[in-house]
């Protein structure tokens, strides 16, 4: 029987961790656990995980700083266990590259459905069984091969950033809110989460726009969303989009 997806449970509490890996082995999957930062940026770099349970107070190396040292060079998949449940921390996780968020106290069956949300877009699978490459003006998607390039470039993605790139791209010139993004790029929606899509964007733009203060191909719609554009259209395009965030 072949072993399913690996994890990697990054978490200093002892009984928290150990419930976790239980349960998560218990639904299929392979558990690779730490109790502190420096043994899980070390693990998840040797071991190459599926996926990390990563949680933001640690002993040794804090869970950003994990993120940090980790994102540079792999595009794992990081859902960050937190019991901050404030909008900074949660938006300070997203920036530095985290995929989604639990807050402490959560329910196992919640996370195990969380893991396998960002483990399907990882794999292609959230942006759905359309074309299998797009080239839009420099930017080409490559869905089976879940990598983009831009004028020949690679670029790495988190697997949330892909999908999100993916349903835009499909679908250049029209115009998604926030929660559409989110229902076009993962299949679902929930309202609480839509604004992550901003930070998830401004991510994306500082990897594939040649300007990320001037983009040229994820251009703002002031007060309704985001639009896919294939050309370089450049500061006037940016500025017709309207304004926030830029």
């Amino acid at each position: 029987m072949a072993a399913g997806p690996r994890i990697l449970i990054v978490e200093d509490e002892t009984k928290l961790r150990e419930a976790v890996g239980e349960f998560l082995g218990r639904e299929g999957f392979t558990i690779l656990s730490a109790a502190d930062g420096e043994t899980g940026l070390r693990l998840a770099r040797e071991q190459a995980p599926d996926l990390v349970l990563l949680d933001l107070m640690l002993p040794r190396l804090s869970g950003t700083e994990v993120i940090k040292r980790l994102r540079p060079g792999s595009a794992v998949p990081i859902i960050v266990i937190t019991a901050r449940a404030g909008e900074v921390d949660r938006v300070v996780g997203l920036e530095l590259g985290a995929d989604d968020y639990v807050t402490k106290p959560f329910s196992l069956r919640e996370l195990t459905a969380r893991i396998r949300a960002v483990l399907r877009r990882s794999g292609g699978g959230g942006v759905g069984p359309a074309a299998d490459r797009l080239e839009r003006g420099p930017v080409a998607i490559d869905f089976d091969a879940h990598s983009v390039a831009v004028d020949g470039r690679p670029v790495e993605l988190t697997p949330t950033e892909f999908a999100i790139l993916g349903a835009l791209a499909r679908h250049p010139g029209k115009v998604f809110s926030r929660l559409q993004v989110l229902e076009a790029a993962f299949g679902y929606a929930y309202e609480g989460y839509e604004r992550s899509v901003d930070t998830h964007v401004r991510n994306i733009r500082r990897k594939i726009e040649p300007d990320p203060a001037e983009p040229r191909h994820i251009i703002t719609v002031f007060g309704v969303g985001y639009k896919f554009i294939e050309g370089a259209l450049g500061r006037q395009a940016a500025q017709t989009g309207g304004g926030e965030p830029r």
